[in-house]
């Protein structure tokens, strides 16, 4: 099973998306996008929350807790 880190980064490169477009779109900085990438640390829930709606899956899904 994927975990976070793994889920963010496959979401954002099947949407086309570079590190540094998911940030805007989030929000943050492309460093945090990489620091979530490279499981160095995990999104806030406001975060996780934004990131559900911006690759249109359900933050259940990104927490492991559905498929």
């Amino acid at each position: 099973m994927k975990d976070l880190s793994e889920k963010i980064k496959d979401l954002r490169i099947a949407m086309g998306l570079s590190q540094p477009q998911l940030a805007e779109k989030v929000g943050v900085s492309k460093a945090v996008i990489s620091f979530w990438e490279n499981g160095v640390n995990e999104p806030k829930a406001r975060y996780i929350k934004a990131l559900a709606l911006c690759f249109g899956v359900s933050a259940d899904y990104l927490l492991g807790l559905e498929n």
